[in-house]
């Protein structure tokens, strides 16, 4: 079992899909959760689903495209719950479905403001607040296993989440001597608003849905597990890996 009593994470991105899952797995195991995400109303919602499981969480307004924000919002959540143990970098945009020949620069860079830079930014914030500490903690990217595949028609959104997974190598690497783990988590197909698209053209659906061993996309309560496990403090020697959870997608 998991123990996350008086233990606080940030998650980018948490007011839906699989950051929330994560986020319920989190308040589950007794922690508490930093809510971030660009709509506030959302955000709301998932800070009063949190509650009604008995946990904490707090909603804060960010894009963590926006560098100053991003510190600033950093700031502000250590502030209000007096501690840092984690963050879990899982904001993202779903990318632009085009062939590379007419694919735009600012189409790449859409992307990757918030893919890659915006996790960047976010993971050396928490990085400095958890070194200051001095207790240790984790650090997790949000990846995909579109890292692994391929993603033929959305290769800004393949790079960044390829991307994440060398950032991820780095930062386990430095930030060991400080007792801070860092590792990747590459979801398969879920059920999600980033994924609502795929998921409703029947072909892709089916297509993918046979690819996976268990024959079927997951759903986002489905992270709960493992989002408490990524951050759980007692796993002092996990550090530095890539953590497939796709039904078997990357196997087949």
């Amino acid at each position: 079992m998991v123990d996350l009593s008086g233990k606080v994470f940030v998650i980018t991105g948490g007011n839906g899909g699989i950051g929330l899952g994560m986020a319920e797995g989190i308040v589950l195991a007794g922690g508490s959760v930093a809510i971030w995400g660009r709509k506030e109303a959302k955000n709301t919602e998932a800070v009063a689903a949190l509650e009604a499981l008995g946990g904490t969480a707090r909603s804060y307004v960010c894009d963590v495209a926006d560098e100053e924000a991003v510190v600033e919002t950093m700031n502000r959540s250590r502030e209000d719950f007096g501690r840092l143990d984690g963050c879990f970098a899982n904001a993202g945009h779903g990318g632009i479905a085009k062939s590379i020949l007419d694919l735009t620069m600012d189409d790449w860079r859409t992307v990757m403001s918030v893919n890659l830079d915006g996790a960047f930014a976010t993971l050396r914030e928490a990085a400095r607040h958890l070194v200051d500490q001095g207790e240790g903690g984790s650090l997790v990217t949000i990846s995909s296993t579109s890292s692994i595949h391929g993603a033929a028609g959305n290769q800004a959104y393949g790079t960044s989440k390829t991307a994440l997974n060398g950032l991820m190598r780095a930062l386990a690497v430095e930030l060991a001597r400080h007792q801070i783990r860092v590792n990747s988590l590459l979801p398969g197909w879920t059920i999600t608003e980033l994924a609502a698209a795929p998921y409703a053209n029947d072909r892709f659906r089916d297509v993918t849905t046979k690819r996976t061993p268990v024959r079927r996309w997951a759903d986002p309560s489905e992270f709960r597990e493992v989002g408490a496990w990524l951050a759980d403090p007692s796993q002092t020697f996990h550090t530095g890996q890539e953590v497939c959870v796709d039904g078997g997608y990357t196997a087949f």
